[in-house]
């Protein structure tokens, strides 16, 4: 299992309940910052995005790409603990 990084605007309609839920159906994820969230999967980065697209508008941005070898943060939303578990 790897982390995806998912980066998302909503650009019009901006229902972010169905993204949001559709991102927690994941068994471990967690909210970076307010448009980036990271899900723990074995699923490939086209899949997950494949999966998202049902939740979005034609309109709207998408990224979801998979976790690299080195990060840094400030001011997280989700814990340090999670980031450093899981990045």
């Amino acid at each position: 299992m790897v982390c995806y990084i998912i980066s998302y605007d909503l650009i019009s309609k901006r229902d972010y309940e169905k993204l949001y839920e559709a991102i927690k159906s994941y068994a471990n994820w967690a909210r970076i910052n307010d448009s980036v969230w990271a899900v723990i999967s074995d699923e490939s980065a086209e899949t997950i995005r494949d999966k998202f697209l049902k939740h979005i508008d034609s309109d709207d941005r998408l990224f979801v790409i998979k976790s690299g070898l080195e990060a840094a943060w400030r001011n997280a939303r989700c814990s340090n603990k999670w980031l450093k578990d899981n990045l």
